[in-house]
């Protein structure tokens, strides 16, 4: 795993160890913060945020930025190494970013290549809706 000189601090070291538990699912540095505040540990944000930068940097985790307003989320590279090719679904309600891992997706890429000259960068195209909890939240 590459590291990038003089970040290996215990800090470091439970942010990288908390999205890689995560096991390739993304996460905000919002979400970040949350997690080590529940477990009162604290992480300033703006550590966190560096820390997030350098690993980006270092090429330990993928960050994804979605609609160029919201912020951005990361994932562990080491989980997308083998990552099929997919879409992501982004919640207007809670904001989660999910995989769209579906064998249609090849035939859509496929359909818009061969008809339309056009390559979709599909770690890029979002769908944007509402997830299954925020839309239970939303007939309540």
């Amino acid at each position: 795993m590459n590291r990038p000189a003089n970040y290996n601090t215990k800090q470091y070291e439970a942010i990288l160890n908390y999205i890689i538990s995560l096991n390739g699912a993304h996460v905000t540095p919002a979400q970040i913060v949350d997690h080590f505040e529940s477990r009162d540990i604290h992480i300033g944000r703006a550590t966190i945020y560096r820390h997030l930068e350098k690993l980006t940097e270092s090429g330990v985790i993928r960050r994804y930025t979605t609609d160029g307003v919201s912020g951005a989320c990361y994932q562990h590279i080491n989980n997308t190494e083998n990552c099929p090719e997919h879409f992501h679904l982004k919640c207007d309600g809670c904001g989660e970013l999910l995989h769209l891992e579906c064998e249609k997706i090849s035939e859509i890429n496929r359909h818009i290549f061969d008809k339309h000259n056009f390559q979709v960068d599909t770690l890029k195209m979002v769908f944007y809706g509402k997830c299954r909890h925020c839309l239970v939240l939303c007939k309540a």
